[in-house]
């Protein structure tokens, strides 16, 4: 979630760190004051002094505590507590996360290429990457992983995380997994030899009809902007004239990639945004030449997950005019992240400025009641009515802006969509919720298809199975029984309620299986209010032209 301008990005840009001492607990280096003339002057030396201060401290614990203590969990703890006291997006990170968190920006891990899921105690593959080893080797959707390395990970309680930890590796080294498979009575062993494994950032890209596309990105990571110019081409190819740009719970990454993405759809010379801190000069980014979509109508969409990156591209857009920003508030995150690496692998994130949209509008949300309340502040949208109802929202007239067409756009707390999409809550059920937080209905689609795959042969696309396939009468009822099974009671009057919701979750996930996740999220989009709103927006004789002339009269 925290964006970064790394060395390589910003050459030459030396960067000011306010806060010096966590290194100086690991290694007793400075973090900060990379300012050329370095003087000995009374604050340099009260600084020192504190930081002497703190190595003492270390010193006396280590010598003198009535218990060993673990030096490495007190440093940690030290650093958490000096980072706790400055913004929620400055934050230690171990090791293991931070391996972690860079294979999601990088774009890629090493390791067999599934994505699984754990229901009943039992690890499931969702599906094989394309171009990993596992589908090379004929890994299938619903395949069930029982053991891995001769050892059994079935009906032992075992995490994500552990799965993870056993079958990631270095590219070149094995790995041996046992496989049960429906209808297939064998166990079935797998030697996987460990790849580097892609991790797409554009989930999809599809065209809706004659005219629409539309792209989804799940996170901004350095491949983000080849994968779109992939996606691009490819639906120009097929008639691109209007675009859905789908942002909805994508929480940022990096901020570069977000100012190309934005710089695909606003003309040459036009700015972006700007950045500028306590140490750092107001920097602008500004649009370049040859953007592949800077004429076309376009719809962004963002909800309360929509976060940093994500707020940068649909700032722009908003403050240009440039397209309609249609769902619920975003997250509200204007703060851009430096990252300083520790030789043990450990790192620190720590906020060096914020960003500005083109008209000047800081999007960041209060912080000064903690972190607790910063980060539970989207889940309080739900008590507070605001998923529900925009009147409920409140922006004061203080953070008032308006874009060069006569719009009003507001500052701090996010990105208010210039159409809000109230949260349609009149499907859901307990009894759906009790369905999808058992993982029944992926489930139970995963086990369907791997056991009657030959029954969707004659559906040659996804707009034919949309078309003709009737999940009420081929898969529902048996749901209610396999439900049943599993311990969740048929509620006649929830079913009622939630009955198109869980016609659509089975057909989305049946597509899912059988052209991965363009029949997913093609299925899935029938039924998305906000997604409808923006076909209807794009379709509509007013043009969105006009859907932007009607707001600004609002």
């Amino acid at each position: 979630m925290n964006d970064q301008i790394s060395n390589s990005e910003k050459k030459g840009l030396k960067f000011y760190y306010p806060v010096i001492l966590a290194a100086v607990l690991i290694l007793g280096m400075y973090l900060g004051d990379q300012i050329s003339h370095r003087n000995a002057s009374k604050g340099n030396i009260m600084a020192f002094e504190s930081r002497l201060k703190v190595n003492q401290v270390l010193e006396y614990i280590d010598k003198k505590y009535v218990d060993s203590v673990n030096k490495t969990v007190l440093i940690k703890s030290a650093i958490q507590g000096i980072l706790k006291n400055l913004d929620p997006h400055s934050v230690y990170i171990s090791p293991t996360n931070l391996q972690q968190a860079s294979e999601f920006l990088q774009g890629n891990f090493e390791g067999i290429g599934i994505r699984f899921f754990i229901v009943n105690d039992t690890i499931m593959v969702v599906s094989p990457i394309a171009g990993g080893p596992s589908a090379a080797l004929g890994i299938l959707p619903g395949d069930k992983i029982i053991e891995i390395e001769s050892e059994n990970v079935a009906g032992i309680g075992i995490s994500e995380q552990d799965v993870v930890n056993m079958l990631r590796g270095e590219k070149g080294s094995a790995v041996n997994i046992s496989i049960l498979r429906a209808n297939t009575r064998a166990i079935l062993a797998f030697d996987i030899i460990r790849d580097k494994i892609p991790l797409y950032s554009v989930d999809v890209s599809y065209m809706v009809d004659e005219n629409i596309g539309y792209i989804k990105i799940s996170h901004f990571s350095r491949t983000t902007n080849t994968e779109f110019t992939k996606a691009i081409n490819i639906l120009k190819s097929q008639g691109l004239q209007k675009m859905i740009l789908d942002l909805r719970g994508n929480p940022g990454g990096f901020l570069n990639a977000a100012i190309v993405l934005a710089d695909e759809f606003i003309n040459e010379g036009k700015l972006l945004l700007y950045t500028e801190g306590r140490r750092q000069e107001k920097e602008e980014y500004r649009a370049s030449k040859g953007g592949k979509f800077e004429q076309g109508d376009l719809v962004i969409l963002i909800d309360r997950g929509s976060a940093s990156a994500s707020e940068i591209v649909a700032g722009a857009i908003q403050d240009w005019d440039r397209g309609v920003i249609i769902g619920r508030r975003s997250f509200g995150k204007g703060l851009v992240q430096e990252q300083h690496q520790f030789e043990d692998g450990s790192a620190i994130r720590l906020t060096i400025a914020r960003y500005y949209t083109p008209i000047g509008r800081c999007i960041q949300k209060p912080y000064d009641n903690g972190f607790e309340d910063y980060y539970f502040e989207s889940y309080e949208r739900f008590s507070s009515g605001e998923l529900g109802s925009a009147d409920s929202i409140e922006f004061a007239d203080s953070l008032k802006f308006i874009t060069p067409a006569g719009k009003v756009v507001y500052g701090g707390g996010g990105i208010m969509p210039d159409i809000f999409v109230p949260l349609d809550t009149s499907r859901n059920s307990v009894y759906l919720n009790k369905l999808m937080r058992k993982g029944l209905v992926m489930q139970f689609a995963y086990d369907h298809v791997s056991n009657h795959k030959t029954d969707f042969n004659s559906y040659k696309n996804v707009a034919e199975f949309i078309e003709h396939y009737d999940a009420g009468k081929e898969l529902v009822p048996r749901l209610i029984k396999y439900a049943e099974q599993k311990d969740v009671p048929f509620n006649q009057a929830d079913f009622d309620k939630s009955e198109e919701q869980i016609e659509i979750l089975l057909c989305s996930y049946v597509a899912q299986q059988l052209w991965r996740n363009e029949g997913f999220y093609q299925v899935r989009n029938q039924l998305d209010e906000v997604f409808q709103k923006a076909l209807e927006v794009l379709n509509s004789e007013e043009s969105v032209e006009s859907e932007l002339s009607l707001n600004q009269a609002k």
